[in-house]
């Protein structure tokens, strides 16, 4: 149901509306001229992102949701496109409408559904284009635009702040993302994979989830992270990790054993099964090992061994710590490229 508010607009007139005897007149004016700014400078370069997917039914049928819809916006003037990867994973094809009236059938390019980040390309010309910031110096409380197209509505815009750095998320694939921005920059359905933006215009963020039913607690995957993503998908087609191939889950350790052992905290990993034909089953790990150490770090959760598995440990020894029969243990593993 849509709720219409009524025609005729609140007068903007009253007590404390005239910059004469507001104090703060200047300051919100100022506010809405860099919002303008931004908007004028990165709206040309966001896209709308429609997909068909196929989707499971009764009687194992298959049909298309017709316009599943992101956002998305041009980091190149080839024309390659970052987005979401929940948004055309999957997808059976790809429709990108910019906001110059031109729509285009997209490829895609690569796709990473740990950080929740792809990249799509289109064959277009006189595109413009969106510049990465350095998320590295943001602060808590600067100013952050988000630009989208939520439930359809092309090219709205949502200001707010930087509420929050350093969080964590659990993507759909289940990994981690680390370094997520939060922001109360609204954020709704088909806003995802829009630019989260500075005061300069600079992508700061990939705007890729909200918590509902709460209000003012959207998140976007940092400019830092996602650039680096964004490159390895344009020039590998994928991201690559490692894996050792061990089914585990993660144990706590009573007091007296982390001090006898000189551990950093009171958990581990629980190696329960060696995969067949992997890494691991080829190593010096056992069932019943707890892995407490990856190369000197310590690793408390399954997150953490996902972490230190990237592409620079695949093809190379590893030392893991473990425990194993009230002993500490150092063992060698060679972690495989995971596919």
């Amino acid at each position: 149901m849509v709720q219409f508010l009524s025609d005729h607009p609140p007068s903007i007139t009253g007590p404390g509306r005239d910059p004469a005897t507001n104090p703060d007149a200047e300051l919100l004016d100022a506010y809405s001229q860099t919002v303008v700014s931004v908007a004028r400078k990165v709206s040309d370069s966001v896209v709308q992102i429609k997909v068909d997917k196929p989707t499971a039914r009764p009687g194992n049928r298959r049909s298309a949701v017709p316009y599943g819809t992101g956002s998305g916006f041009i980091i190149s003037s080839d024309g390659y496109i970052v987005t979401n990867s929940h948004v055309v994973n999957g997808a059976r094809s790809i429709e990108v409408n910019l906001q110059d009236g031109r729509h285009f059938t997209a490829r895609l390019v690569g796709n990473d559904p740990p950080t929740d980040i792809a990249v799509v390309q289109v064959e277009a010309e006189q595109l413009s284009v969106a510049r990465f910031g350095d998320s590295g110096n943001l602060q808590v409380g600067q100013l952050a635009v988000a630009i989208g197209n939520p439930y359809g509505f092309q090219y709205s815009l949502t200001a707010g702040v930087v509420s929050a750095l350093g969080r964590t998320l659990r993507s759909e694939s289940g990994r981690l993302i680390d370094d997520v921005i939060q922001t109360d920059a609204a954020l709704n359905p088909g806003n995802s994979g829009g630019p989260l933006v500075d005061s300069h215009g600079r992508v700061i963020g990939v705007n890729t989830a909200v918590i509902l039913p709460a209000q003012g607690l959207c998140f976007a995957v940092a400019s830092n992270l996602a650039s680096y993503v964004a490159g390895k998908l344009i020039i590998d087609g994928k991201v690559r990790r490692g894996f050792i191939g061990i089914a585990g889950q993660m144990v706590r350790l009573n007091g007296q054993l982390a001090r006898r052992y000189q551990l950093e905290a009171n958990s581990g990993i629980l190696v329960q099964q060696l995969e067949p034909h992997s890494p691991a089953h080829n190593s010096e790990l056992r069932q019943g090992d707890v892995i407490v150490g990856f190369n000197g770090s310590a690793v408390h959760t399954i997150d953490d061994l996902h972490r230190f598995l990237d592409e620079n440990s695949i093809g190379k020894v590893q030392e893991l710590l473990v425990l194993r029969n009230h002993r500490k243990e150092r063992v060698s593993v060679i972690p495989a490229e995971l596919s």
